[in-house]
């Protein structure tokens, strides 16, 4: 990653990054150690790129969308 790009993150810690995606803290935390999320900052003090946490809970927000639909009776 460029350091320009590195700028341009916005990361917050994970008290916010579970509030900006309606979860619990310690799904946050199972996100990251999953690799489903990064995890930045340092020892201690973790933080999660904004716009990163964000198209997660799209991406999940569209996979449920669409298990929804399938699962609807056609008739």
């Amino acid at each position: 990653m460029s350091p320009e790009a590195a700028r341009r993150r916005q990361t917050v810690p994970t008290q916010l990054a579970a509030m900006a995606a309606g979860v619990q803290e310690s799904t946050i935390r199972k996100w990251a150690s999953r690799g489903k999320l990064v995890r930045y900052g340092s020892p201690g003090r973790a933080e999660y790129d904004l716009a990163e946490l964000l198209a997660i809970v799209a991406g999940s927000a569209a996979e449920d969308a669409l298990a929804g639909d399938e699962s609807r009776d056609p008739a």
